[in-house]
């Protein structure tokens, strides 16, 4: 569903990624792993659109997206989800998922607050609070249920699991796993292999902005050095 092809891509001048290929398949959850200043949002936003690319090609579903707007990709399907959440502060969490809505897709499941509720039960009780009022695994939440409202094909996560304690962190994993059970491709960022190990079929290891390993994710865990060497653990 998405593909990279020798991808090169950084900000102005400053280069970050350097021949990069990776692939996520619909239904597949792909975990980016590796250190603070590793290439892993600069990978996100590469395929969202929001980087400068130096080389290489972009495709999401067979069509070539390289150098495309973030808004046209998005049109596309694919869902972004950045680390600082961006709620929508003032806005209860209703008003928050209805900003996102969009009309259903024909070749993507369909979400409604129904539906998104059902995966993230804790936000029922919280749909008339002010989304500032919530706390940072509730912001967490609401920001994944909102960017489902728009119907993606593909979630674009970025350090899901950053900055929220443990109890909600396996939450957010068991509700992830039922998005990606719907049919829902997911590409993540994490530092926290324990998370991502939850969650990713396969990972792919960043160093430096290259990929120096790639495998499936229990393999990885199975071989926890090469883990360890590439988060420094």
């Amino acid at each position: 569903m998405l593909r990279f092809s020798g991808v090169g891509a950084g900000y102005g001048g400053a280069q970050v990624l350097f021949d990069l290929d990776l692939a996520v398949g619909k239904g597949e959850a792909v975990a980016l792993i590796g250190r603070n200043g590793a290439g892993k949002t600069t990978t996100l936003k590469t395929a969202i659109g929001l980087t400068r690319l130096f080389a290489g090609r972009v495709e999401f579903d067979g069509r070539d997206i390289t150098g495309a707007p973030t808004h046209a990709v998005a049109r596309l399907g694919l869902g972004w989800v950045p680390e600082d959440r961006r709620v929508f502060a003032r806005l209860t969490v209703w008003e928050n998922l209805d900003v996102g809505r969009q009309p259903p897709r024909a070749d993507a499941p369909e979400w409604d607050e129904a539906r998104v509720l059902a995966v993230f039960p804790h936000l029922k009780s919280l749909l008339d609070r002010p989304a500032a009022h919530l706390s940072g695994g509730e912001q967490q939440m609401l920001t994944v249920a909102r960017t489902l409202m728009g119907q993606p094909r593909l979630l674009l996560l970025d350090e899901p699991s950053e900055g929220i304690a443990p109890k909600v962190v396996e939450d957010l994993a068991a509700a992830l796993a039922d998005v990606k059970a719907a049919g829902v491709g997911i590409l993540l960022s994490e530092q926290n292999w324990r998370f991502a190990a939850a969650l990713a079929d396969r990972a792919v290891l960043l160093e430096s902005g290259r990929a120096v390993g790639e495998g499936a994710m229990a393999d990885l865990i199975a071989e926890r050095g090469r883990l360890a060497a590439v988060l420094g653990l």
